[in-house]
């Protein structure tokens, strides 16, 4: 297949990938790092990262800046004395803690790969591999098993399974393979076949503090509740709508009216019509 073509078919924007600050002992992994960069660029994909200039997190970055693609590296503040020495490449975003680094990466990414690394790299790796079992996302997730590197890993999980831990559907979220080349056309191959815990909508309505008495399926429009003055507005159902007044910020007879000083705009976001005030 030509690179070209290649470039057209996939189906991702951006990977993001998990990896150590460390290059490891074997020069396979440094190869493999570079290499992932490479077919990243191939593919016309662009690349999120921990942010971190050293260890296989720079020669990853290196490789796909230099091959033209757009990078983000994401790193809390208090890491960046350490991960970052020298210069580094593509666009960098500063945040405060490890659990909005996740959180930042998984939004700018349209799939996962861990690359080797050690704790950091695995913890990263089970939180992905976590959100999607319990339905927060449907996004692939890759490992790419350099000389072996994650056999123990993928044994464990398959020893899960075994045991009744880990559904037989569940093990399918993760696929690995050897090589780079291999493992993306397996993330572009990849169709989630596993039960999920919960639907994708309803994980955002618990983030913003609704009560899951509604039924998420049968809401068409919602409107994101503000409060200020602390007071807050109490969101009611009509219509198989989540609605609210903000006209007076308590439940009032005329329950639909909206103040005219309140400016609403419309977008549309994994096809839920939000209503999202602003002031």
């Amino acid at each position: 297949m030509e690179v070209g073509s290649e470039m057209r078919q996939s189906r991702f924007k951006s990977i993001c990938v998990f990896c150590g600050s460390s290059q490891g002992k074997k020069s396979s992994y440094q190869d493999s790092a570079i290499e992932l960069g490479k077919e990243l660029v191939a593919r016309n994909i662009d690349l999120v990262y921990g942010g971190g200039s050293i260890g296989l997190m720079g020669l990853v970055s290196q490789a796909v800046h230099d091959g033209g693609r757009h990078v983000i590296g994401v790193i809390p503040k208090t890491l960046m004395p350490r991960e970052l020495t020298g210069e580094t490449v593509g666009e960098l975003k500063a945040v405060a803690d490890m659990h909005q680094r996740k959180a930042e990466m998984a939004k700018h990414s349209d799939a996962f790969i861990a690359l080797p690394g050690g704790y950091g790299t695995l913890e990263e790796l089970l939180e992905v591999i976590t959100w999607a079992q319990l339905g927060i996302h449907d996004k692939p997730v890759g490992l790419l098993n350099v000389d072996g590197y994650y056999n123990s890993l993928l044994s464990f999980i398959d020893k899960a399974v075994e045991e009744g831990f880990i559904s037989p559907s569940a093990r399918q979220i993760i696929v690995s393979a050897p090589t780079p080349k291999e493992l993306v056309k397996k993330l572009e191959e990849y169709v989630p076949c596993h039960e999920r815990v919960a639907s994708k909508s309803s994980w955002e309505m618990g983030q913003l503090g609704y009560s899951q008495t509604y039924d998420i399926s049968r809401i068409d429009s919602w409107v994101l509740i503000f409060s200020f003055g602390g007071k807050g507005c109490r969101p009611f159902e009509r219509d198989n709508k989540v609605c609210v007044d903000v006209s007076t910020f308590e439940e009032a007879e005329d329950d639909h009216k909206i103040n005219n000083d309140v400016e609403c705009k419309y977008t549309l976001e994994i096809g839920i019509a939000i209503s999202a005030l602003s002031f």
